[in-house]
């Protein structure tokens, strides 16, 4: 007996193991199997006696005892009466913990319809029965009859009756003649007799006849619900409830609380509601009430039971006693206070503390510092434990004595404990992984936690008053983990983009900087032709070099000439000699000795961005261990040379130019002219605006310079030798505090301010703070000022949700495979803005894998295909001069569930291939939303000219050849090169014959170079006007008008002050007269006859609304002149929509509010006759297939004429383009390029470097759906959206038979859609709309087979990816080869052959 009372304590309750998890619909005879008993009573517990009421809701005998072994009566006490059932109060003994998972039931009287299948929309009944919600919930609620077998009445089946049609029609046809019902029985009935598979074949004939365009869709719906029911085994009649499950009694507490009141559950009312409503219908059955009554009762009882599910989706909240609505079992589910996201997605974690952290700059990078006395509690069962085993302590009671006393050998045990025992440290918010990472405590006094200076960065830490937390991995595994993958010292690369992100920062770079510096005249410098003393400044040993600069004989930042001796490239030591400066010889002898790291990594001035190459070239050359000591000694260095030398600034630092006055001055007076312009008429308000702000913005560039080389340059004193740089200055150059738009608010001038809604004042502030600013000024200030502040609440709400939805996207991209075969790539080219290069191509494919060999112009291959591109490799494929390079894309992996290591590429956080497991699409999430904080959130104005000017000229960024591709140029009146086609292009060819880049021309643009042209880096190739739209003849003729009449269709202003006239096409569709015309310009030839353009169509120009004509009437014109203008004033000052709301449009795949229009195919466009108050225009392909129509609303501008050629893709109305667009038209590849571009514009104006791949990663999740065009002989239909992988898998099937595939186009989904569209149904009901997503799971009987990161975390197992990945695949080899074993064991032949096992670890 003993025995077994032990081992009852020791059984440690294994949790159950499960491959897959189902949801359907609960039959009647499940939802009884579970329960334990009847609840019949609606009482909870005796006032009195404080115990549970027999059969009410917290009864004891239905659910289990409330102590441990003992009944409720007390007959029964202890284990040993374990198992007996108590014949006076009829409860088990056993334990109480039963409480919490035994379920009891409600039989109901009258069936009830379940509100989920019901009114989460679609309504599942709705589409299942082919009626409209509104008549359903009629009957429901007891409003109408419904027919459900007509006899031989004209009445029709499913007819709804009112009371008295119900009753006229009993009259009339008498009583037995039809059958009506009303309420849940007639729904139940009617789902009772319906016969699936007749309605499923005929809906599919149905569907293969129908021509219109909306009824396939409503058909399809119809038949996919009533698939799903036959498929998954669950029964229509199901969605109405007979019995209503109760869930155990310890999952709905009543707690008493002080004072003698209970504070419970609100399930408990919703519960109670339920039983009165029910016992009151049971009686007014029994004593047979008139019907009105009985009927009340049971509308009643609906609504209880609609409450209980789901308070609030139909008719009022129910509220409890202080108004608040109550929580139903729905509410228990959903949102963020929910079952999901509250306690199986986010779980209080034990073993942790938390404290304001200090900085720690005496630490090792792998160490922090942990306060004794926190050390102390968290600890707490290691030292016990070492306490017993050492013999200080016999019993736990002893060992917590002498630990709350603090006796001195606790404090030596603990330092055993902490010994090796890696610490994990997190800082809230953790927006990426690198927001927790593990340390090795260290002990020390006090009570902050210390945080080693260069792991800030990382966590976005600063010394203020922040707060971390400290967590004890407690397992052996946990602190292996802990140690390989986390710990500081692992994490030197930033898995966004690859670069250091231990990379010093402020006062270390300051000291580096310092140390760096070069000064010219300073003591003891070397000088080549110093007679007298020729050695002065040259020295060999570092100990020589600390003795002359202690006797002050050289200064830090003297020029001295140093023997340097490294490593050469064959490993023997190698001497050089360098000029350079004592400071820059004490960095060198931090350098790690290797030959790939010479001295010239530190012989230049260190700023920010030297240090981090530098750290980054240690990095690569030298390997981790290196860089971290690297890392460490740099710190030091830095902090002493910082402290050394003393930097501090005062207000002498901050030098206003002299000329401000001057400069400030000049620019008023041009805004007294524009002011002057704009009274006397000639310009308009909003050019006004821009040319003031325009000036205002060039003026405060003007100053900036000016202070900026004030502040910059350095000053001699009276021997000619350098003096201190100014403070500020360095602060600023080094990359250590402060920026040139702070320095320039703090010497030149404040500048322009941006008024509330992001419009900018007109009036800027001139004064800077030096200065001080005057009233006005300083009320000038605050509106942006408080707009920030604004703005960086909303940002972080909505940063955060973005990073949200992506994770949840993104999710389940793991690495499966080593290499998924596929021979596809996408091309990779620089991208290049506004001749520009943004983004060099070698930065773009570093670390991804080639999908062809890289080919130099003589055939030498330099990478072959499959093979990683390396830091190596990028000098060889520059000097190739390689424009594009096709490479492997996570776009294109063939991987069934996630993406294989070759198509990902390098890891950037570790610098070597991803290792199998690596959860990338979680990664990539983090990537993206992490700096989404950094990110602005208005949506611009573009003010001015400024931003416009920029993009009016091409210049070239290489050397080479002019070529000039479809070609349509002709030299107008002045003589110059105009382009007078839409798809004209500058090529640039390099001397080796390879295209280094192409540049398409805008219309109009006036060429500065011809075909064959050589041209040098920096060269203008064409400019044009950004301010205009101008529409050219292409022949040469005389101008002729056609509908032009004046007052109708054309207005002609004079000038006032020039006396120019000017004629103008105005709005002329206004009056019905007018409506018909079409004005446009024609280029005759002498007798008036319109000349023919190449491409046969007549010299026809129209001209749209506002364009200003060029030319009178009888002119003669040259090809390439402008016949008219038209303003794009009005295109440009478009909101342009920036920063976050920008990504988030792009991620959710939204249409932008003025979508482009993309031509479809290649081919000609002709206008048609104006429709309403849109342009029709006509585009007939070149390949001979079915002319496509395009409607246009009037007001926006097309810049095409009749019979202009345009090519696939082309814009037809300019805008941005709506991603689904593009992937129709032009393909993934396209789309995948648009979108990664678009994202990386906003992170790129921020200065935030992301790697392309982690964009690809979320767009391939974007892509996983495929839209079924034609079901060819499976029983897909088309229109149905299935999975990629799926589509493979059926095809694969359908052509091993010899059947016809299916063909199907990809979809775009935007990611919040795409995320509600996982396969797994756990993951998607934790994410958003939870009730309709398990409604959904529910009725199709879905499983999900927790194969994605979330579902696994939901249902409490290791996740399968990382270290959790190599459990799975072991568990599957496992259940492979049980199922192997088996199936030997079944085949009788006995004996077992030891080869047809797999093998245990492989794989």
């Amino acid at each position: 007996m003993n025995q077994e009372v032990m081992n009852l304590f020791n059984q440690q309750a294994q949790p159950v193991s499960f491959d897959q998890i189902k949801i359907s619909i609960s039959s009647p005879e499940k939802i009884l199997s579970w329960s334990y008993g009847e609840i019949k009573k609606p009482e909870t517990i005796n006032y009195r006696t404080f115990k549970p009421e027999r059969d009410g809701l917290f009864c004891a005998r239905i659910f289990g005892p409330i102590k441990d072994y003992e009944c409720l009566c007390g007959k029964y006490k202890r284990m040993k009466y374990k198992g007996v059932i108590c014949e006076k109060c009829g409860v088990e003994v056993t334990l109480a913990r039963v409480r919490r998972d035994r379920m009891g039931h409600i039989e109901l009287a009258a069936p009830v319809a379940h509100i989920w299948f019901l009114k989460s929309l679609p309504s599942r009944i709705g589409l299942l029965l082919d009626m409209a919600l509104k008549d359903l919930e009629r009957i429901l609620y007891f409003e109408s009859y419904c027919v459900i077998e007509p006899g031989l009445t004209p009445l029709k089946e499913r007819q709804l009756l009112s009371e008295e049609e119900y009753l006229r029609a009993q009259e009339e046809y008498g009583e037995d003649s039809f059958t009506a019902m009303i309420g849940a029985e007639a729904i139940r009935r009617i789902l009772q007799e319906l016969d699936l598979d007749k309605i499923a074949n005929d809906l599919r004939e149905e569907i293969a006849v129908t021509t219109s365009e909306l009824k396939p869709k409503k058909l399809l719906k119809r038949l996919k619900i009533i698939e799903a029911f036959q498929m998954s085994g669950n029964k229509p009649e199901w969605m109405i409830l007979t019995v209503v499950p109760v869930i155990p009694p310890d999952l709905r507490p009543l707690v008493p609380l002080d004072g003698g009141r209970f504070a419970t559950s609100d399930l408990n009312d919703l519960y109670r509601r339920v039983i009165n409503r029910n016992n009151r219908l049971k009686r007014l059955i029994e004593l047979r009430a008139p019907d009105i009554i009985i009927r009340n009762e049971k509308r009643m009882l609906q609504e209880a039971v609609d409450a209980l599910f789901d308070n609030g989706r139909r008719g009022r909240v129910i509220t409890g006693a202080n108004k608040r609505p109550l929580k139903s079992l729905a509410d228990m589910l959903k949102g963020k206070q929910g079952r999901f996201r509250q306690n199986l997605l986010g779980k209080r974690v034990d073993y942790s503390g938390r404290s304001v952290i200090v900085v720690g700059p005496e630490l090792k990078l792998h160490q922090c510092g942990l306060p004794k006395k926190m050390a102390l509690e968290l600890f707490k069962p290691f030292i016990y434990a070492r306490l017993d085993a050492k013999g200080f302590s016999a019993t736990v009671k002893q060992a917590k004595k002498l630990v709350e006393k603090e006796k001195p050998e606790v404090w030596d045990i603990l330092d055993e404990v902490i010994r090796e025992h890696p610490v994990m440290l997190n800082r809230a918010p953790t927006l990426h992984r690198l927001g927790i990472q593990a340390f090795e405590p260290k002990l020390i006094e006090g009570k902050a936690i210390q945080l080693h200076p260069l792991v800030c960065a990382a966590f976005n830490a600063d010394f203020d008053g922040d707060q971390m937390a400290v967590h004890v991995p407690l397992s052996l595994e946990a602190q292996l983990e802990a140690r390989v993958l986390m710990m500081s010292t692992n994490n030197i690369l930033h898995p966004a983009n690859g670069q250091p992100i231990i990379v010093p920062s402020q006062d270390i770079v300051l000291g580096l900087y310092y140390l760096s510096i070069v000064a010219e005249g300073a003591p003891g410098e070397y000088k080549p032709d110093n007679a007298k003393n020729p050695m002065q400044g040259v020295y060999g040993d570092m100990g020589e070099l600390e003795h002359a600069l202690a006797a002050k004989a050289v200064s830090l930042h003297s020029k001295i000439k140093w023997r340097w001796t490294g490593i050469g490239p064959d490993g023997e030591p190698l001497t050089k000699t360098y000029e350079t400066t004592p400071g820059r010889v004490i960095l060198s002898g931090a350098l790690p000795k290797h030959a790939k790291v010479p001295f010239d990594v530190v012989n230049k001035l260190m700023t920010k961005k030297e240090i981090s190459a530098m750290i980054d070239t240690v990095y690569r050359h030298c390997g981790q261990k290196e860089s971290v000591i690297f890392c460490d000694r740099i710190m030091a260095l830095g902090f002493n040379h910082a402290f050394k030398a003393g930097i501090s600034f005062g207000k002498d630092d901050m030098v206003v130019p002299e000329n401000k006055w001057s400069i400030v001055d000049t620019t008023r007076a041009l805004v007294k002219d524009y002011e002057q312009q704009y009274n006397d008429g000639l310009i308009t308000q909003g050019e006004k605006y821009n040319k003031v702000v325009d000036a205002w913005a060039k003026c405060s560039d003007k100053l900036a310079a000016e202070m900026m080389g004030r502040i910059s340059s350095v000053q001699k004193d009276e021997k000619g030798a350098d003096k201190q740089v100014n403070s500020i200055y360095m602060m600023s150059h080094s990359g250590a505090r402060g920026s040139p738009a702070q320095m320039k608010q703090l010497a030149a001038m404040r500048g322009l301010m941006a008024k509330p809604s992001g419009e900018i004042i007109e009036t800027p502030i001139i004064s800077n703070f030096k200065e001080g600013l005057d009233v006005l000024e300083y009320f000038n200030s605050t509106h942006g000022a408080r707009k920030g502040l604004a703005d960086t609440a909303l940002k972080t709400a909505n940063s955060g949700y973005l990073t949200r939805r992506l994770v949840d996207v993104a999710q389940d991209a793991v690495i499966r495979e080593v290499d998924c075969g596929t021979t596809s790539g996408i091309k990779m080219r620089a991208i290049v803005d506004a001749g520009q290069v943004v983004a060099t191509l070698a930065t773009r494919i570093l670390g991804r894998a080639t999908a062809e060999d890289l080919v130099a112009a003589d055939g030498t291959v330099i990478v072959k295909t499959g093979e990683t591109i390396e830091e190596r490799h990028l000098p060889a494929i520059n000097a190739a001069g390689i424009q594009e390079v096709k490479i492997r894309s996570v776009l294109v992996c063939a991987t069934k569930s996630g993406v294989c290591a070759t198509c990902y590429g390098r890891d950037l956080a570790r610098g070597t291939p991803v290792n199998m497991g690596e959860a990338v699409g979680v990664i990539a999430a983090q990537s993206i939303g992490e700096p989404g904080t950094q990110l602005t959130m208005r949506t611009f104005h573009i003010g001015g000219a400024a931003q416009i000017a920029d993009s009016s000229f091409i210049e070239s960024s290489f050397e080479g050849t002019i070529k000039i591709r479809n070609r349509a140029v002709a030299k107008n009146t002045d003589g110059d090169l105009i382009a007078t086609g839409r798809n004209v292009a500058v090529v640039i060819v390099g001397s080796d014959g390879v295209e280094r880049a192409v540049h398409r021309l805008q219309y109009g643009a006036k060429l500065r170079v011809d075909e064959g042209d050589k041209i040098k880096r920096g060269q203008r190739i064409a400019e044009w006007d950004p301010y205009t739209r101008p529409i050219l003849t292409e022949v040469d003729g005389i101008v002729a008008y056609e509908d032009l009449v004046d007052g109708q269709s054309m207005t002609e202003t004079t000038d006032e002050s020039t006396g120019i006239a000017k004629r103008v096409v105005v709005d002329w569709r206004g009056s019905a007269r007018t409506s018909d015309l079409k004005p446009a310009m024609v280029v005759v030839d002498r007798d008036g006859k319109a000349l023919k353009l190449p491409r046969g169509s007549d010299a026809r120009y129209f001209l749209p609304v506002d364009a200003i004509i060029g030319f009178d009437p009888g002119a003669t014109v040259k090809a390439g002149d402008i016949l008219a203008r038209v303003s794009t004033d009005s295109a440009k000052t478009r909101d342009i929509t920036g920063g976050l709301p920008r990504v988030a449009e792009l991620f959710e795949a939204r249409r932008p509010k003025d979508a482009a229009i993309i031509a479809e195919k290649s081919g000609t466009i002709a206008f048609g006759r104006d429709y309403k108050n849109k342009r029709r225009l006509t585009l007939t392909p070149h390949d001979g297939s079915e002319a496509v129509e395009y409607l246009i609303p009037k007001g926006k501008h097309i810049h095409l004429q009749d019979g202009d050629v345009v090519e696939l893709g082309d814009y037809i109305v300019d805008g941005n383009p709506a991603p689904h667009d593009i992937l129709a038209i032009k393909g993934v590849e396209e789309l995948a390029a648009y979108l990664v571009n678009e994202i990386q514009e906003v992170y790129r104006l921020q200065g935030v470097s992301i790697n392309d791949k982690h964009i690809e990663v979320i767009v391939r999740q974007m892509l996983q759906k495929v839209e079924v065009t034609d079901g060819g002989d499976s029983d897909i239909l088309s229109g149905d959206q299935i999975d990629r992988t799926e589509l493979t898998d059926y095809n694969e099937k359908l052509l091993a038979e010899g059947k016809k595939p299916i063909q199907g186009v990809p979809v775009l989904l935007g990611i919040t859609k795409a995320s509600l569209q996982t396969k797994s149904f756990i993951s998607a009901a934790s994410f958003q709309e939870t009730t309709r997503v398990l409604t959904e799971a529910a009725v199709n009987g879905k499983v999900d087979t927790l194969e994605g990161l979330k579902e696994n975390v939901i249902v409490g197992s290791l996740i399968p990816a990382g270290t959790g990945s190599m459990v799975a695949d072991i568990r599957s080899i496992a259940r492979r080869r049980d199922a192997m074993i088996l199936q030997q064991k079944q085949a009788e032949s006995g004996a077992m052959p030891v080869e047809e096992l797999p093998p245990a670890a492989a794989e």
